[in-house]
């Protein structure tokens, strides 16, 4: 399907450039949007690659990766049930979507990349996606996000009084889309054109060793001893963040703006929270926490420089479109019938871009703000959507591309689904809410 939509967005923009003599502004953004996609998406995402998948090796090394994989298996096995039980894909999906629970968006895209690589080793097809990295996709492109920070932060900088109001509905938006996705990616896994062709037998494996371990080289070599200073250590930071977590707190009632300043601190705190925790674990576990942080580093660069001519393809469709007029062409088609629907055509704009570009997608809710005020229901119902919603085909190009998928099967599809579902019920909560 991406092949389709990748086509179509590029010939529907040279068409239309050239029946509105925008040619030269879609030539423009071709190639503004090959020099975007490396120099302001792909090297920026190397660098927090590196720093992300080097904590990864150490997560998986000192053992916390699979500690978390057995914790939650009975839950994630019912959604992922060709994953093997113990996996390291499993730790790296539930870090990945505790990082998109929190809107810590640098840190869940290297932890999801760091996943999709393990579930690739369990792929007995490589170049096309298997029904768990369909599965981790519409959980992604539908994440539920308890704190969308950026969205709040551009609330507040817009003046809003509430910025923190759309906590509420988002929360209720993205379970919808949450639900939305994975209902849709487990239905359409099995239809005529999705389903996989049945693989062969495999032959036995030559040891029961073979058989229990999916993949040996994944598993962490053997730990000796503990060093006792380093969970003082553990004891001691968390003790640290629990007090500058209360301080901000007690700040913010005293100033009547409790749940904004929790929501901020929060934020705030989870990445170096996250951070420390991880290196004393793996100290605490006798890592050797520096040689292998490297090792991580690089694996986090070479998988950078794998997604960018990914990246390359989809920023350049999308810009060309854009260009082209392509966003205004659908609001205008669009708008008459949705107006019918109860559904505000000025929020159309919005719904249509935040599938494609992220930064686009901030840049026409910013016009909402000024339009129509940060704390109107139009600019709550824009705040809800992107809150509940993400740059879906951002993250199937990244995603995919990472470990060489080129047929996405049905993960478009469910990731669209989910969007569609999210907005609808952004507005609808948005009315029952703030009218």
């Amino acid at each position: 399907m991406l092949n389709y939509i990748w086509v179509g967005l590029v010939l529907t923009a040279v068409i239309m450039g050239g029946i509105t003599d925008h040619l030269k502004e879609v030539t423009a953004a071709a190639f503004d949007g090959g020099r975007s996609a490396v120099m302001d998406l792909a090297l920026p995402l190397i660098g927090v690659m590196a720093i992300w998948l080097g904590l990864m090796k150490l997560a998986d090394r000192s053992g916390l990766v699979q500690a978390i994989a057995r914790c939650l298996h009975p839950v994630l096995s019912r959604l992922f049930p060709d994953v093997p039980k113990g996996h390291p894909a499993m730790g790296s999906m539930v870090m990945n979507f505790s990082a998109n629970m929190l809107g810590l968006a640098n840190a869940a895209t290297p932890l999801g990349l760091k996943a999709m690589k393990e579930l690739e080793r369990l792929n007995p097809r490589p170049g096309t996606a298997t029904n768990a990295m369909c599965t981790f996709l519409a959980i992604n492109t539908s994440s539920i996000q308890l704190i969308p920070a950026s969205t709040i932060a551009l609330l507040a900088a817009a003046g809003s009084k509430q910025p923190t109001a759309i906590l509420g509905t988002a929360l209720l938006a993205t379970c919808v889309a949450n639900i939305v996705g994975i209902t849709s990616v487990k239905l359409l896994q099995s239809v005529p054109g999705f389903a996989l062709a049945p693989m062969p037998a495999p032959s036995l494996p030559a040891s029961s060793a073979d058989a229990g371990d999916p993949d040996p080289q994944a598993a962490p070599s053997p730990i000796a001893g503990h060093r006792r200073w380093a969970w003082a250590l553990i004891v001691a930071m968390a003790a640290l963040f629990v007090w500058m977590l209360a301080r901000n707190l007690q700040r913010g009632l005293g100033s009547g703006n409790g749940i904004a300043s929790v929501a901020e601190t929060l934020s705030l705190l989870a990445i170096p929270a996250m951070m420390s925790f991880i290196i004393l674990f793996a100290l605490a576990r006798n890592v050797r926490v520096y040689e292998e942080f490297i090792e991580g580093a690089k694996e986090g660069f070479e998988t950078g420089v794998r997604v960018i001519p990914y990246l390359v393809a989809m920023l350049v469709a999308v810009k060309m479109f854009r260009a082209a007029g392509g966003i205004d062409w659908l609001t205008d088609m669009m708008s008459s019938t949705l107006a019918a629907l109860n559904f505000p055509p000025e929020l159309l704009p919005l719904a249509l871009i935040r599938p494609l570009s992220g930064s686009g997608a901030n840049g026409v809710f910013a016009d909402l703000l000024k339009t129509h005020g940060p704390d109107s229901l139009i600019a709550r119902m824009g705040g809800t959507l992107i809150g509940s919603t993400e740059t879906t085909f951002y993250v199937l190009a990244v995603y995919f591309g990472s470990v060489g998928v080129k047929r996405a099967r049905h993960a478009v599809l469910a990731g669209l689904l989910a969007d569609i579902a999210a907005t609808l019920a952004s507005v609808l909560v948005c009315r029952m809410v703030f009218h």
